[in-house]
């Protein structure tokens, strides 16, 4: 399929609002439309937000057997900022595309679709799947749902390679830190403090604050705790604290304390939160955790090869940011985090994507797909 192809479709997908704050529905319809008129067998799954926006996610497939390859994207966006620019008018100028989500990731996401509408269905030894989620940029709801309800995943199975198309100048990357957080509370009594009758939640916490201190300092120097794969090697241990804007003259009933690490393979994340719980337990604060684990696909796996030949990249690489490949990878054998475009321009004013890469991407998905679905 031509370049104009993929610049048209681009181009329709941002012209159509989809922040994480409203709903998707409407670009969830073109896109469905689009996957129907290409011979794609597709699933619809929604659910509605605490906001009452309706949410829609989409799984398309397209050939017969088991495995393949899959491609996911999602195509929600970060509020477009109306007020500095015209993030939903999409303009070519000087072999840029601009426009709210060119990058993130909606040029992604249309170079995906068209490499794979372009494919006959009678040549695929093996299927595809394109995935397109919802609220990616707000906590995954999207991909939580797709991983728990879908019914066509059910059916068939999952891909066994999954690229996850997040802008990476296309260059193949094997993995990412993953996110692990701690909350901590302490519950004090308010009172007056002229009464001396009240016990402040932020005095009871402040000895727990002290070994967080420390522990910051042992995370960022201890080599244990990182891995020098990644750039920075540290897991980026943070804290924030809130007593709920309580008055200077009123001792403090709550203090709530958010810690959060980015995981990593082989850093001692789950060292790490034990030893921030086991301290908020011995000051008798309320404590729980959560998270997931990093990504990480060996970078000797064949998707991984696959890539780095499509591409011309000698070498595979890591980064910091996170993507849905975090859940996703309970469920496939393999993933590369792959895309045109530079993170650096995701979220911000004034967002673009190089045309070029853009249209390298079709061809490098192309190559994938015969790879992995055709010739295998």
């Amino acid at each position: 399929m031509t370049s104009h192809n993929v610049l048209q479709l681009s181009q329709d997908l941002i012209s159509i609002a989809s922040a994480s704050q409203i709903s998707n529905a409407d670009v969830s319809d073109y896109i469905e439309n689009f996957f129907k008129q290409n011979a794609f067998e597709v699933e619809r799954l929604e659910y509605t937000d605490d906001a009452d926006n309706r949410k829609v996610s989409l799984v398309a497939r397209k050939g017969e057997g088991k495995g393949g390859l899959g491609f996911f994207s999602h195509s929600d966006t970060v509020p477009g900022a109306e007020e500095y620019w015209d993030p939903y008018d999409p303009v070519v100028k000087d072999g840029l595309l601009y426009g709210r989500g060119s990058c993130d990731m909606k040029g992604p996401l249309a170079a995906t679709m068209i490499a794979a509408a372009n494919v006959d269905a009678k040549q695929l030894k093996h299927p595809i799947y394109v995935g397109v989620t919802a609220d990616e940029e707000v906590g995954f709801g999207g991909a939580r749902q797709v991983c728990e309800e879908s019914q066509l995943l059910s059916q068939y199975g999952w891909p066994t390679q999954v690229v996850v198309a997040e802008p990476t100048e296309l260059r193949p990357v094997y993995s990412h830190k993953g996110g692990f957080h701690v909350a901590v509370t302490a519950h004090g009594k308010a009172a007056h403090s002229s009464t001396e009758k009240g016990i402040s939640a932020n005095f009871l916490i402040a000895p727990f604050l002290a070994e967080m201190a420390e522990l910051a300092k042992l995370f960022k120097t201890d080599e244990s705790f990182m891995n020098h794969e990644f750039d920075p090697p540290t897991m980026g241990f943070n804290m924030v604290m809130t007593d709920h804007n309580c008055a200077g003259n009123v001792t403090a009933a709550r203090t709530d304390v958010r810690l959060g690490l980015r995981a990593m393979p082989n850093g001692r994340h789950e060292d790490a939160v034990a030893m921030i719980v086991e301290r908020a337990k011995k000051y008798n604060l309320e404590v729980s955790s959560r998270g997931v684990q990093a990504f990480y696909t060996s970078p000797d796996a064949e998707l991984i090869q696959v890539a780095l030949a499509a591409t011309g990249i000698a070498k595979a690489e890591t980064v910091p940011f996170g993507t849905e490949a975090l859940l996703y990878q309970n469920h496939v054998d393999e993933q590369v985090i792959l895309g045109p475009g530079n993170i650096a321009q995701a979220h911000t004013v004034g967002e673009y994507i190089d045309l070029a890469q853009l249209e390298n991407a079709v061809g490098v998905y192309t190559q994938m797909i015969e790879e992995l679905c055709i010739r295998k």
